[in-house]
């Protein structure tokens, strides 16, 4: 999907949403997943399940620009924080490199996630499927983001 239709579908979910904000991380998704050849309608579902359609409520919150819970365990370590939107965006594009790619690929941008080498073994879910009991403890996880796919795919129904 193009960034226009992912902030259409975001806002089917959460109407009172900043829309310039969506618009500029729709964007900003796009673009950093096209760079590091990931699905960027993946990533931005990831983010609107991570996030609750950027509502947050848990350990992360807006100001860290932690777009996918990257790093948060605990209220001790409550995750990693990034200056801006689109360097929130970048790392958790990076992690899913990480995540579906096991071939040593370089990064087409500079590193900004401080976990991608913690990553092991690198290309340990190449599905969302996959992303469960590993990216997160949840082992419908994948299943959740599914549906979120789905539901983009028919416009927010």
């Amino acid at each position: 999907m193009n960034a226009q239709k992912l902030s259409a579908y975001f806002l089917t979910q959460n109407p009172a949403a900043d829309k310039a904000q969506v618009r500029r991380l729709a964007a900003y998704y796009v673009e950093e997943a096209r760079a590091e050849g990931i699905n960027s309608d993946v990533a931005f579902a990831q983010m609107c399940l991570e996030t609750g359609f950027l509502r947050f409520g848990n350990l992360v919150t807006p100001d860290m620009h932690n777009y996918c819970g990257l790093g948060a365990i605990s209220l001790e370590q409550r995750g990693e924080v990034f200056e801006n939107e689109r360097l929130g965006v970048r790392a958790h594009i990076q992690h899913l490199h990480a995540y579906s790619t096991s071939e040593d690929i370089a990064l087409n941008r500079p590193l900004i996630d401080r976990r991608y080498r913690w990553v092991n073994p690198r290309g340990k879910a190449p599905t969302v499927f996959e992303l469960a009991g590993t990216w997160a403890a949840d082992k419908n996880y994948g299943y959740k983001l599914d549906s979120i796919l789905y539901r983009m795919e028919k416009g927010g129904r």
